[in-house]
């Protein structure tokens, strides 16, 4: 079992507990890891399915992964408000133009994090690829970082098995080659331009009749 360098005491737990009882729920295919940086910032990019993407790119990724999650959930409770921060969650206020979520997510990227993002900004019902958002690209530039692309592919069957334990689904991760972006994000064509670049990268490791808005190569 191996742990990531950089995490915390709290994700390392988390990391142990979920490896420990992963192979109750499905079989797990890890491809192209190693195009993870091994250190300094960069923006992990994946697909937004259905079933625990969350759980499956925290579980597998040799570093800590920083998420953005909605405000909405930070008020539930302080005890969960404590954890979130502790796991390295940080909100964001869903359908708006936030720029301190921007902001945040480049903050951390700077600090040589790993920050994940869904560019598809909500989960798709079918599981193919839906047209992307530019805050990855956006995040990205203003940090000066590599955007790493991931796919997450049958994380839905994660738990529309849980009845059926001896036939545990196939999950597959796989990992792209990091993307360079640059130029000034004030350029909606330049961030436009190169959210395609990312959507279409990320388009090239699914299956094809899962790359959606991205099957023919736009």
């Amino acid at each position: 079992m191996i742990l990531p360098s950089d995490a915390s005491g709290l994700w390392k737990f988390l990391v142990v507990l979920a490896q420990l009882i992963r192979p109750l729920f499905c079989k797990l295919t890890v491809e192209g890891s190693h195009y993870l940086p091994a250190q300094g910032g960069c923006v992990l990019v994946c697909n937004h399915n259905p079933g625990p993407d969350y759980i499956v790119l925290g579980m597998i990724s040799p570093r800590q992964v920083h998420f953005m999650a909605k405000m909405e959930i930070f008020g539930w409770h302080p005890l969960l408000t404590k954890l979130f921060n502790a796991a390295g969650v940080f909100p964001v206020r869903r359908g708006q133009s936030d720029t301190g979520a921007i902001g945040a997510a480049v903050d951390r990227v700077r600090e040589g994090r790993v920050v994940a993002m869904f560019p598809e900004g909500t989960r798709s019902r079918t599981g193919m690829l839906q047209r992307g958002k530019t805050g990855a690209a956006r995040i990205a530039m203003q940090a000066a970082a590599p955007v790493v692309p991931m796919v997450v592919i049958n994380s839905d069957k994660i738990l529309r098995g849980l009845g059926r334990r001896l036939r545990r689904p196939e999950v597959i991760v796989r990992f792209g080659p990091p993307l360079t972006v640059t130029g000034d994000t004030n350029d909606a064509s330049v961030v436009r331009e190169h959210t395609g670049t990312i959507m279409q990268a990320m388009a090239a490791l699914l299956p094809v009749e899962l790359r959606g808005e991205y099957a023919d190569g736009g």
